[in-house]
């Protein structure tokens, strides 16, 4: 199934005022700061990779254990954990200035044409399962 470019645009759009909003988020909170001097930081990329990869591994304790999150504890804690990987994603994105919009639509694309994406290629013996 295509996506209309309608709904490319509001993914696109949406997915850029998330990178601006959740980057802006952080800048505002200082961690883009040296907070003793003022002076700008330069960022651990490796560091900022790993944490959002410590959100992913969060959620999947909260989905294995079923366990509500902590600190929104009307939510799942599988949701709140995705939403701080998200989070982190659009950060790292802003600060390395990635078009993140662009490359969701891309890969989109390229996977809806993938043949080991297609139903009748997974059932195949080998086929991709996950």
């Amino acid at each position: 199934m295509r996506m209309n470019q309608g709904n490319k645009d509001i993914i696109y759009h949406g997915l850029h005022v998330a990178v601006a909003e959740c980057h802006g988020a952080s800048r505002a909170a200082g961690w883009y700061t040296d907070l003793k001097t003022g002076q700008p930081l330069q960022r651990n990329v490796p560091e900022m990779l790993c944490l959002i990869h410590s959100e992913i591994s969060e959620a999947m304790e909260g989905y294995r254990k079923g366990l509500q999150d902590d600190k929104l504890p009307h939510r799942k804690m599988v949701e709140v954990e995705l939403a701080d990987a998200l989070i982190r994603i659009f950060d790292l994105a802003g600060y390395l200035e990635l078009d993140v919009g662009g490359a969701v639509l891309e890969k989109m694309a390229f996977n809806a044409n993938r043949p080991d994406h297609k139903p009748e290629n997974r059932v195949l013996d080998g086929g991709k399962k996950f």
